[in-house]
């Protein structure tokens, strides 16, 4: 590793050639500051569950007491990082596509803050983890969604059109909600402090998803089976996200502090007992009843008549936890049929090629329905040159 950065400077620079290397062009960033931010208030000040529990937080990593905890962060950290630098990766090819001038600065402002996050991360590593740090700051640069390196498959996967962008910032982007909610109420506060300000441009992107499958339907061009499929591509993507169903690094990483509950403070205020054993299960458990209260919200959007739109069961085409690559139907029960049959229904309920290749005729259409963009969005700047 030849350009190991050796301050914060030297990783801004190779930062700079890393948005070269991937086809960032600087200028889409308009005014967006690539800054890092902390919310020192809402860390707080003495760790709120675990074993340390009543402790001050620590505020530098030679307090956290021992190596395999400094470890878990660091990878905590690093995989944070990876995922928002590849989320750039997968959809920076998608501005040249944009549907109407207002998801073009979507899209860039996404990619943006995106960044921002990754900077973030990075200067985590930089600032409190040493050479140590300093080497997974670097490589965060250097592994590529494009060559199918990042750390968690879902942020090597393509993203060839608009469709599926507007599903991953729906579904795959509110995985990140959670994550970014769980670490939190971290006990190392500045992993802790670095949330906030990362949880409220994330609620952009949930935004974004959102109303651009909102919009599509409103349009009426892209038929309404053919939109679920693509739901549950990403929803079945997004459950793999929270990890396997028992998992000893969520549990250590409770025991120790530095990662909690979806909603921490609530549960620890109402007295809610933990159940260290399958605290990927919970998280997940909420994610997936939050997404159904937003997909139901979608369907009020439907035409008079048409069937509704659904998420599919937890267990649907899993790849991660006990249902990976086990037959389960969208709506969780074992499916009993032939190879053949199975083969049949998957087709029937994931894109197709057939999906993929009339899209490519839906999209000379007006597929969705336009969105003004507001003085400010055109006064910043960004994407505007994309």
């Amino acid at each position: 590793m030849d350009n190991l950065p050796s301050t914060w400077e030297d990783w801004i620079s190779n930062f700079g050639e890393w948005q070269d290397r991937v086809g960032f062009d600087k200028n889409w960033l308009g005014d967006f500051d690539l800054s890092i931010q902390f919310d020192w208030d809402r860390a707080g000040d003495v760790i709120e569950f675990g074993d340390y529990e009543g402790r001050r937080k620590w505020e530098r990593s030679l307090q956290v007491p021992h190596q395999s905890m400094r470890d878990a962060l660091i990878s905590m950290i690093t995989v944070q990082g990876d995922t928002e630098f590849a989320s750039v990766e997968q959809q920076r090819h998608l501005l040249a596509t944009a549907p109407t001038d207002y998801d073009r600065y979507a899209a860039a402002r996404i990619m943006a803050e995106e960044q921002r996050h990754g900077w973030q991360m990075a200067y985590l590593l930089m600032t409190y983890f040493g050479q140590q740090g300093r080497r997974e700051a670097q490589k965060l640069l250097e592994r590529n969604a494009q060559d199918g390196d990042r750390l968690l498959g879902a942020f090597n996967r393509p993203m060839p059109h608009w469709l599926d962008f507007f599903c991953y910032t729906m579904f795959v982007d509110r995985d990140g909600k959670f994550q970014l909610g769980m670490l939190s109420t971290s006990a190392f506060k500045p992993l802790a402090a670095s949330m906030g300000p990362m949880l409220k441009e994330e609620s952009f992107h949930l935004g974004t998803g959102s109303n651009g499958l909102r919009r599509i339907i409103k349009a009426g061009v892209i038929p309404l089976d053919m939109l679920q499929r693509y739901i549950n591509k990403w929803v079945a993507t997004a459950h793999d996200l929270f990890g396997v169903d028992a998992s000893s690094s969520a549990h250590w990483a409770y025991v120790w502090g530095i990662k909690g509950r979806w909603d921490e403070r609530k549960k620890l205020e109402a007295g809610n007992q933990v159940d260290k054993e399958v605290l990927n299960e919970e998280a997940r458990g909420h994610y997936h009843d939050e997404i159904v209260g937003e997909v139901a919200k979608l369907s009020k959007y439907l035409p008079e008549g048409a069937t509704k739109l659904y998420v599919p069961h937890e267990n649907f085409n899993r790849d991660i936890g006990v249902a990976k690559r086990q037959k389960f139907t969208v709506e969780g029960n074992a499916f009993e049929g032939s190879d053949e049959e199975w083969n049949d229904y998957i087709s029937s309920h994931l894109p197709s090629k057939e999906d993929e290749e009339a899209l490519k005729e839906i999209f000379k259409l007006e597929w969705i329905e336009n969105k003004p963009m507001s003085t400010r969005q055109i006064e910043s700047g960004i994407g505007a040159t994309a």
